[in-house]
């Protein structure tokens, strides 16, 4: 997946291989800041307030205090697509710290948080997207703070290369049985009609696809019960599927090497997946 050349910084517009922050720099040392993944089609972001509103939640809740306005860091981002002449599918990852200073546990005083944007191609993942996916399980083992979008993402690391090394896309969490997450996206049971998943605790991240998801369920008259479900649920499931930025509204087939359903995306899914594409304006549409 290729970068674009400019990207945005807390200061201005510039070249990418230009970047560069000093070796104290708390992003780097204590994990000391947030992040966004906005998805991009066809040159244009999707689900663009939600992620600027999630930016801005995470950022208070470890008390960084992002020097722009919503309305300032939504015209910078836009800048950020139209300065690249970027018109393809995407998307934009954006990373805030508390900044560069001498390494001490304690905030720093009178410093400027560090930022940078950049835009990088990333076209749909339609062989996921029509056939589904395989998954393993694995144990939640990250912090209660879940909510925040933070860049302290070494358990989720360990578990999608777990997931990786078996040959399967994603890793389903849990904490003691009680189905909580992926470790890159929010998952979903489908059972009799209805629809499960975690609800927004502080156990969890609260995706901007969930949004659209509970929007599209609504507007079906799909019943969502926000409600974890058990690991010795998914044997039963008629269908489970995942939602992230980059993952769209993803099938998951296989669980653990075990078929879920028929082992077919299931019929719920799919209409996910068509009213995803329309509020989306996707063009290029799956065949489901």
């Amino acid at each position: 997946m290729s970068v674009y050349p400019i990207i945005l910084t807390q200061s201005e517009f510039k070249d990418k291989d230009s970047l560069n922050y000093p070796f104290e720099e708390r992003g780097l040392q204590f994990g000391d800041g947030i992040y966004e993944v906005i998805r991009v089609y066809e040159g244009k972001y999707y689900l663009f307030e939600e992620h600027v509103d999630r930016l801005y939640r995470s950022a208070e809740a470890i008390k960084i205090e992002i020097p722009q306005s919503k309305k300032e860091m939504k015209e910078l981002l836009l800048q950020l697509i139209t300065k690249n002449e970027m018109t393809t599918d995407g998307k934009v990852y954006m990373q805030i710290t508390r900044g560069s200073a001498p390494r001490d546990h304690i905030f720093p005083q009178s410093v400027e948080p560090n930022m940078y944007a950049y835009v990088q191609d990333m076209p749909r993942n339609k062989e996921a997207l029509q056939h589904g996916v395989s998954t393993i399980t694995q144990p939640d083992i990250r912090w209660e703070n879940c909510y925040i979008k933070s860049l302290n993402l070494l358990p989720n690391v360990l578990a999608k290369q777990t997931a990786k090394e078996q040959g399967c896309y994603e890793a389903i969490l849990h904490r003691d049985g009680k189905v909580t997450e992926c470790s890159a996206s929010n998952v979903y049971l489908v059972k009799n009609g209805k629809v499960y998943t975690h609800p927004t605790t502080n156990n969890i991240l609260y995706g901007c696809v969930r949004m659209a998801v509970e929007r599209f369920l609504k507007t079906a008259n799909i019943e969502l019960i926000e409600e974890a479900f058990q690991l010795e649920d998914i044997s039963s499931a008629d269908e489970i599927f995942l939602s992230s930025s980059t993952s769209e509204v993803t099938p998951i087939v296989r669980v653990d090497d075990k078929a879920i359903g028929d082992g077919k995306p299931g019929t719920i899914t799919k209409q996910l997946q068509r009213a995803y594409e329309t509020e989306a304006a996707i063009k290029d549409k799956l065949t489901v």
